[in-house]
């Protein structure tokens, strides 16, 4: 089951265009550790961000949908530069 997801994933990232990915399951299946385990290996960092843990995500959000002031915002709670093409950006919520 996981290597199967995970196959998916590495499609999802061959594609030149890449929209947002969504993993939805129930809880304590390891959608968590899958995406953590992904990004280290496929990426060159990951961006993990807690919706639950860290109110000012909500802030970021509520303040509109601009790209680049999400991004400014979210490399400011990362603690590092989030390049698109080298960095997965994964949540919890």
């Amino acid at each position: 089951m996981q290597r199967d997801a995970y196959r998916k994933l590495l499609e999802w990232k061959k594609q030149p265009v890449r929209k947002p990915l969504i993993i939805q399951g129930a809880r304590q299946v390891g959608k968590t550790w899958l995406m953590k385990e992904f990004g280290h290996n496929e990426f060159r960092q990951t961006a993990y961000f807690n919706f639950e843990s860290t109110r000012e995500l909500h802030d970021i959000f509520r303040r509109g949908y601009d790209p680049r002031k999400i991004l400014s915002a979210l490399n400011i709670l990362a603690g590092f530069v989030i390049n698109p093409a080298e960095t997965l950006i994964s949540r919890f919520t």
